[in-house]
C-alpha cells in the first residue's frame, strides 16, 4: 500500500503508461485521447492538453516505451565481455545478464511487448512515426555495439544486429507467436545466448557445462 507522503507518478507518465496499457488490451483502435483520460483516471480532455494531435499521443508512448524498455533490460548493467571462461567472470557475467534481462521482459512485462509490435506497425505507415520510433530505439542499438566490440567482434554493428534479430524473433515467438504458453527458463536463454555468441565470436563465452 502506498504511503501518505509518496508522490504520485507525473501526469506526463500517467498519461504515457495509460496509452501502453490501452494500445497492449485494445490494439491501435482503442487508443483516443477520451479513452486514456478514462484509463489514468484523468478528467476529460487532459490527454488533450498533453498531446493535442494522435501524431502527439504516438510520440509520448514511444518515448515512455523506450524508458521502460531501458529499465526492464538495464542496458547500462551489462558487464563488458572481455573474454573469460563460461561460469567465470567475463563471458559467464554477461551471459547471466542477457538471459536475466530477456526472462524478466518475456515473463513479467509482456503487455510491453505488445504494445511495441502496435507501435512497431503503426510506424510502420506513419513517416514522421518511424522516424521519431527509430530516433528512440538507437538508445539500445550503441550500447550493442560497444558490448560487440568489446567482445572482440572485428564487425560489432552486424553482430549487434544478430544478436538483435535473435532476442526479437524469441520475444515474438514467446509473446505473441505460436510459443506464447512456452517461456524458456534463464539457463535455457543462458544456453541460447552462448551458442550465439560463441558461433558469432569464436570466443570462450559459452554456455555453462
Amino acid at each position: 500500500m502506498a504511503t501518505r507522503n509518496a508522490p504520485s507518478a507525473p501526469r506526463t507518465e500517467l498519461i504515457a503508461d495509460a496509452a501502453l496499457r490501452l494500445l497492449a488490451e485494445r490494439g491501435m483502435r482503442g487508443l483516443t485521447h477520451r479513452a486514456v483520460d478514462a484509463a489514468a483516471g484523468l478528467p476529460q480532455g487532459s490527454t488533450s492538453n498533453h498531446a493535442r494531435t494522435r501524431q502527439a499521443l504516438l510520440e509520448t508512448a514511444v518515448r515512455r516505451l523506450a524508458e521502460r524498455e531501458a529499465a526492464v533490460l538495464a542496458m547500462d548493467e551489462l558487464p563488458p565481455a572481455l573474454g573469460g571462461e563460461a561460469g567465470g567472470g567475463g563471458g559467464g557475467d554477461l551471459l547471466d545478464a542477457l538471459a536475466l534481462a530477456l526472462h524478466r521482459y518475456l515473463t513479467t512485462h509482456r503487455a510491453l511487448l505488445v504494445a511495441r509490435y502496435e507501435l512497431a506497425l503503426e510506424a510502420s505507415r506513419r513517416p514522421e512515426l518511424r522516424e521519431f520510433y527509430d530516433r528512440a530505439g538507437s538508445r539500445f542499438r550503441t550500447p550493442l555495439n560497444a558490448l560487440m566490440a568489446a567482445s572482440g567482434s572485428a564487425e560489432p554493428e552486424r553482430h549487434a544486429l544478430s544478436l538483435i534479430a535473435w532476442c526479437e524473433g524469441l520475444m515474438f515467438s514467446c509473446a505473441v507467436g505460436s510459443y506464447h504458453s512456452a517461456v524458456p527458463s534463464r539457463e535455457e536463454l543462458r544456453t541460447g545466448f552462448g551458442e550465439l555468441l560463441r558461433g558469432m565470436l569464436g570466443t570462450g563465452t559459452g554456455p555453462r557445462a
